[in-house]
């Protein structure tokens, strides 16, 4: 069965409303406003009832980075896939480190700090290599910490494609990382490589993507029916360590999970196919700098305009996101687009020109984070069937003074 090449828009609105949601998650529960009361003294208890659950979007971006990396990585080289896995992450990275920086200098949160949290100029050029987490070093922001869990992925991945990558090698691959994930202990020194709490969504995606690729087969359900059930069991984990200061259901996550799962299935066995509003690849695109910048410029963007005009904090809240977006766009558009293709060109040739007869063929599809939702251009090409073969729901917003 040969890949199908469409480009996936859906995946880029899941994309797009999974970013949204940790954004509203982060803005509406995950800090004090007036650094007394928590935020969600200021929301209706409904609306704080649903918002809670935005944390998930965490758990769906992981999925997505599952299915979107395996798809990047199947047909490349190992250098090929370090070119595109950096002109992905590291431009738009780089820009958003150093806004934040600049936002934070300018209108602290807290009076007589320079820096985000007090950091030096060298713990904000730490913070620049994604390194910050191993190094010990403080994140400029704290969402950062889901990039650690990226990197690591696509390490393990790395080594899968150096070895070569067959259906069968990635299956067993992925049984055998479930397995650990579900053993190896938490605070174990083996942890910080099996990633216990998120591996389930990883494997998942992968094995969706391998549905896509290879069509509907048994060990592939099989594996990926056992991500879903160990899913399961870490999503509970993660809301109850959740302290909103009202009660929150494990139901409603179970059910978040569960569609995330039904709705990656779906994309992969073409469902969404013929979607063709071009409007969500924007939003795709703008979905990982939105993430990148949302939560210590928000938080400021909210508490001062609090102050200084008095509006209603659920007003503040739709205004500072709008706010987010345009500036996530304008990070696409200004740093994202002239600099990736350049800085991959650089990684994968030592060149940042384009050879004169190169055409635009590199449609693979972003991490979960990153902005593209395409299917690689020479997939079908190449691909034959058959075998070959940290955090709490409270971490993804520690709450901000």
């Amino acid at each position: 069965m040969a890949a199908k090449t469409n480009r996936l828009l859906a995946l880029d609105g899941l994309r797009l409303l999974c970013a949204l949601a940790v954004v509203l998650y982060h803005l509406g529960l995950a800090w004090s406003v007036d650094g007394v009361r928590p935020t969600t003294t200021y929301l209706p208890q409904p609306v704080a009832s649903v918002l809670i659950y935005g944390f998930l979007g965490v758990e769906i971006f992981f999925m997505i980075s599952g299915f979107v990396i395996c798809m990047s990585g199947w047909d490349r080289s190992p250098r090929e896939f370090l070119a595109s896995r950096a002109a992905r992450l590291y431009p738009a990275f780089w820009a958003c480190v150093l806004i934040t920086t600049a936002v934070m200098t300018v209108l602290p949160l807290t009076e007589g700090i320079p820096l985000p949290h007090g950091l030096t100029g060298a713990d904000i050029a730490i913070n620049l290599t994604m390194l910050a987490k191993p190094l010990n070093v403080p994140y400029v922001d704290t969402v950062y910490w889901t990039l650690w869990y990226e990197l690591r992925f696509y390490a393990l991945f790395a080594i899968l494609i150096l070895i070569g990558l067959t259906r069968r090698r990635v299956v067993v691959t992925g049984a055998g990382w479930l397995v650990a994930s579900v053993v190896v202990p938490a605070g174990a020194p083996l942890a910080e490589l099996v990633m216990p709490q998120f591996a389930p969504y990883f494997i998942a995606g992968i094995t969706i993507y391998l549905i896509r690729r290879h069509g509907p087969r048994l060990p592939l359900w099989a594996l990926l029916a056992a991500c879903w059930a160990v899913s399961l069991f870490r999503v509970r984990e993660r809301v109850l360590s959740a302290n909103p200061g009202f009660p929150v259901p494990v139901w409603p996550a179970w059910l978040v999970i569960t569609l995330a799962f039904v709705v990656l299935a779906a994309i992969a066995l073409g469902v969404t196919d013929r979607w063709s509003w071009r409007w969500l690849a924007v939003g795709g695109a703008i979905s990982y700098p939105l993430y990148l910048l949302h939560p210590r410029i928000g938080y400021t963007l909210i508490r001062y305009a609090r102050d200084h005009t008095g509006l209603p904090v659920p007003a503040l809240i739709v205004a500072a996101v709008l706010v987010l977006l345009v500036a996530a766009w304008l990070v696409h558009h200004l740093v994202e687009r002239p600099a990736g293709p350049a800085l991959r060109r650089w990684i994968a040739t030592g060149s940042i020109s384009p050879p004169r007869t190169a055409r635009v063929t590199d449609l693979s599809a972003g991490p979960a984070l990153v902005p593209s939702a395409s299917l690689k251009a020479g997939a079908a090409a190449t691909a034959r069937p058959g075998p070959a073969g940290e955090p709490s729901a409270g971490a993804t917003g520690r709450r901000s003074q």
